[in-house]
């Protein structure tokens, strides 16, 4: 058992966190939704018992840049306060937040309530001073790893608006045409004699008038 880890961690419940920022990450990386899951094992070979193990994965396919709508970090984040967690365990930093604000309110938690955090590459106690230097370190890489993967991605959106590849779904209009009454009357005739809507009739009908406009000058 890791030196870190005391009776009073192992007493507490150990939460395994999940999640991958897309569903398609979720549907095509697979491997690294089982390695987070793995975690569980691992908290296992540490000294929990399986009863004090609980997976959080309902924001799989939730981005990590805010904690809007990630209902599990904000559970992680109510027992850490409430002193009712040994550890989190997650793969990599950037699984609980991309957020240095998210990041350093769970730090600071962990630490005024002696939880641990585990990742891949070790275990980390926020409350001491070396420790807590390097987790904020991670918070800070990840969060700079996610502004970098937004500067590629609109890096190469621009590249192909340059050489005109770039497809672009045209905005839908929509507008409301007032028909004098005699002709909202017979638009109503003829819609119901054959069976169309009305908007389809106008729609047919300005079509028609503007193709003419347009041959006539």
């Amino acid at each position: 058992m890791n030196s870190a880890i005391s009776e009073q961690h192992l007493n507490r419940t150990a939460y395994v966190y999940v999640r991958q920022s897309t569903l398609a990450q979720v549907r095509h990386h697979q491997e690294s939704t089982e390695r987070q899951y793995a975690l569980q094992q691992k908290a296992l070979e540490l000294g929990w018992r399986e009863p004090s193990v609980q997976i959080l994965d309902r924001d799989l396919g939730k981005s990590g840049a805010q904690i809007a709508g990630r209902e599990d970090f904000k559970t992680l984040v109510a027992e850490v306060s409430m002193g009712q967690v040994g550890a989190v365990f997650a793969l990599e930093v950037s699984r609980l937040a991309r957020s240095n604000l998210d990041w350093h309110r769970l730090l600071e938690l962990c630490a005024l309530t002696g939880t641990l955090v585990i990742d891949e590459d070790g275990c980390y106690n926020p409350a001491d001073f070396n420790d807590g230097l390097l987790l904020g370190l991670k918070g800070t890489m990840a969060q700079a790893e996610l502004h970098l993967l937004r500067g590629r991605l609109l890096g190469g959106k621009l590249n192909k608006a340059r050489k005109g590849e770039l497809p672009v779904t045209p905005p839908k209009i929509a507008f409301t045409v007032k028909l004098p009454s005699s002709l909202a009357i017979q638009v109503r005739r003829y819609a119901a004699r054959t069976r169309h809507s009305l908007s389809d009739v106008v729609s047919h009908a300005l079509t028609v008038a503007l193709d003419r406009g347009r041959r006539h000058g």
